[in-house]
């Protein structure tokens, strides 16, 4: 670790475990298109530029690490669970929950509604290793530099017509200021505007689980969420375009390194001075 910097990246997984396979009702071409397909390529250089990487190896499909253990709608899982999601959101009832169960085009995911021994490997195995190694890597580096920052990466579909943020390619998320100081949205906003590409902030992805949970300004832990159009760097069938993919990557690194040696404006850290 040579930089406050920590990137996650947990969409981006490509292994689908057999049972995961065998649970399912439609095919693997399906389930990969809950992916952030692609996206950890142009995170291949954060490491070399400073950054400490938690990367999802397992797909979506097994567990969204983007999203909390009772994000889940009550008709998605087995009446014994229902008591325990009673409150879905949006996201949620459209089937894309801590465990993803249906897709809008080719309705339910599995063969059978989400179990408790379903749902208790899936977050015992994936979801809370994550989060774990996510929270420790951050608490290390704040303990070494001061304070740490987050950029959890994602790619996203065009955002479409009559939507909130339509024609922005590349979103920054802070959560409307909740999980990051200015000073790095700020930095992070300036080096996305180098892409050229139209740019929005907190529209329409503000920020997710992993950067509400892990973003605290207030005990020196900043996060950000950064979603990119994936047609900036995938070609035809979602296939990663060689050049495109470098530029992307390129840009990263650079950001990476360039925020890793800012200094954060005076705020209060109550914790970072114990």
């Amino acid at each position: 670790m040579s930089s406050p910097v920590v990137v996650s990246v947990p969409h981006a997984g490509r292994i689908y475990p057999p049972d995961i396979l065998a649970a399912a009702r439609v095919g693997r071409p399906e389930l990969e298109r809950l992916e952030d397909s692609w996206c950890d390529l142009i995170a291949a250089g954060a490491a070399d530029a400073g950054a400490t990487v938690v990367q999802a190896l397992w797909a979506r499909a097994v567990a969204d690490l983007n999203r909390g253990e009772g994000q889940m709608a009550p008709g998605e899982v087995a009446m014994p669970l229902r008591m325990q999601f009673s409150a879905p959101g949006r996201k949620e009832r459209a089937g894309l929950g801590v465990i993803p169960t249906r897709l809008a085009d080719c309705g339910p995911l599995w063969r059978q509604p989400i179990d408790h021994a379903a749902l208790h490997w899936r977050l015992e195995s994936f979801h809370r290793p994550y989060h774990v190694a996510l929270a420790g890597a951050l608490e290390e580096a704040r303990r070494r530099f001061g304070h740490a920052i987050l950029i959890d990466l994602h790619s996203m579909p065009p955002i479409p017509a009559g939507q909130m943020g339509h024609g922005a390619r590349i979103v920054v998320g802070d959560h409307f200021g909740a999980t990051a100081g200015a000073w790095l949205v700020d930095r992070v906003m300036t080096s996305a505007e180098r892409l050229g590409a139209p740019l929005s902030r907190n529209q329409p992805y503000a920020g997710g689980h992993i950067v509400r949970t892990h973003g605290k300004p207030g005990h020196a832990i900043h996060a950000v969420q950064i979603e990119i159009d994936r047609s900036l760097y995938l070609g035809p069938g979602r296939t990663p375009d060689s050049g495109r993919v470098a530029r992307l990557a390129n840009w990263f690194s650079d950001l990476v390194a360039e925020i890793g040696q800012a200094t954060p404006d005076s705020e209060i850290y109550p914790e970072a001075a114990e």
